[in-house]
């Protein structure tokens, strides 16, 4: 039996499982409960039974991975494959036995289980469900990873590794949120938890251990050293932050260090806008009144969660006219996109979006350049862990055991899970 196949089921028949683990990431082995219907775990001999039983919990799995990233996609693929679906929907659409969805401004990404296979063409179904798109209409490059390749290109995705900004730390928040997302719906079972949670980790781990994180290591960072570039000193100029959620933070953090004096936050959470501009000392603005400051700032950087463009050129076009001549520079880091590409159309507008930013990335990437091998290093050990930590319970097989499809035994927000 392929021990890359397999993992911990939900149950064994007759027997209700409970996993128990520790609240610290990471940490330690939990180890299994096993409760009975009429016997108490604390017994003696339910205790004796316990190792019978784990063993016919197990059953062959697949892990695999689904998905685009900018290496191989352009922002316009990427965004129409965003914010269309959730972990629960994809799961029970594509019948996967748990299934894990992770989207940022550079990648949309699918992470499942399976007894069985699930084509891509099946996750790109999903993925665009809620459109009247085909996914075969633009024969998006969709890439595959399966077991241990899937195990690895998570590990180097959460590690920052496969970041357009290699080495920055953001993916890891994305990732440990949409890890709570999918487990809180039920999507995240005991497999996904356990490869995550090893995922995580690997991530910090890679961190301590090198020097990967050194230089322009965030978006927010990169696209504030591009407005630095068009501008030079930035200390002179106005600049309106939209959005105020992790990226839009780093953003505002990293032009304050810039010397930027006049700095606005937008959101539509106003309580957050002020938060967030008061941490770094400047001011909030009402989110309806957002659109009138581009009549005098000269940087818009925006990053939100809208599944629509929040700017086109008919709003901004009546406010360039009071403009005096001075140039709006933009600069949209969001997926989907903030702003409507016509807006670069418009005399006096240049709009930047996440891609614009690759060749920043690329020059700050040779400072760390040296550090990806002893991260790749550190991975391909864990890679191999994980799978060894595995097969060692595995080996004791005595029958496979199906999976329970997803909504009959999920486990939910307030379920332990068992972690390596």
């Amino acid at each position: 039996m392929n021990p890359t196949e397999n993992s911990t089921a939900f149950g064994a028949p007759g027997i209700e499982a409970r996993w128990t683990w520790s609240a610290k990431e990471g940490v330690g082995r939990p180890r299994p409960r096993w409760l009975s219907p009429r016997v108490d775990a604390r017994s003696c001999a339910q205790r004796d039974c316990a190792p019978r039983h784990r063993e016919a919990a197990f059953g062959a799995m697949n892990f695999f991975c689904i998905g685009l990233s900018h290496h191989t996609a352009n922002l316009v693929i990427r965004e129409q494959f965003a914010g269309n679906a959730t972990a629960e929907s994809i799961a029970r659409q594509a019948g996967c036995a748990e299934a894990l969805l992770l989207t940022t401004c550079n990648r949309v990404e699918v992470y499942g289980v399976s007894n069985k296979r699930i084509s891509t063409d099946e996750i790109a179904r999903c993925l665009t469900a809620k459109t009247n798109r085909s996914p075969h209409n633009n024969a998006p490059p969709f890439y595959r990873y399966e077991d241990n390749k899937c195990v690895q290109h998570l590990f180097r995705v959460a590690s920052g590794l496969d970041s357009m900004v290699v080495g920055e730390s953001e993916i890891f928040g994305q990732a440990k949120k949409a890890y709570e997302s999918a487990r809180t719906s039920g999507a995240v079972g005991p497999y996904l938890h356990r490869l995550f949670q090893r995922a995580f980790r690997v991530a910090k781990q890679v961190r301590t251990d090198t020097d990967i994180a050194r230089g322009a290591v965030s978006v927010g960072s990169v696209a504030v050293e591009l407005a630095q570039r068009v501008f030079g000193k930035l200390s002179g100029c106005k600049v309106l932050v939209l959005g105020a959620g992790e990226t839009s933070e780093r953003t505002t953090r990293a032009l304050v260090s810039r010397g930027v004096t006049d700095l606005r936050v937008s959101n539509r959470s106003l309580d957050r806008a002020s938060e967030l501009a008061q941490a770094v000392g400047r001011r909030a603005v009402p989110f309806d009144d957002w659109v009138v400051q581009c009549r005098e700032i000269d940087i818009l950087l925006t990053s939100t969660a809208s599944d629509t463009p929040l700017l086109t050129s008919e709003i901004l076009a009546p406010m360039l006219w009071q403009r005096l001549d001075r140039p709006l520079f933009i600069i949209d880091i969001a997926v989907p996109r903030d702003v409507d590409p016509s807006v670069n159309d418009l005399e006096g507008v240049y709009l930047y979006d996440i891609d614009s930013l690759r060749s920043v990335a690329e020059q700050s990437l040779a400072l760390r350049r040296q550090q990806v091998a002893a991260a790749e290093a550190i991975i391909a050990d864990h890679v191999t862990e994980f799978f060894d930590s595995m097969s060692q319970g595995l080996n004791r097989l005595s029958r496979p055991a199906e999976h329970s499809p997803l909504g009959e035994n999920s486990l939910g927000a307030s379920d332990p899970f068992i972690s390596i």
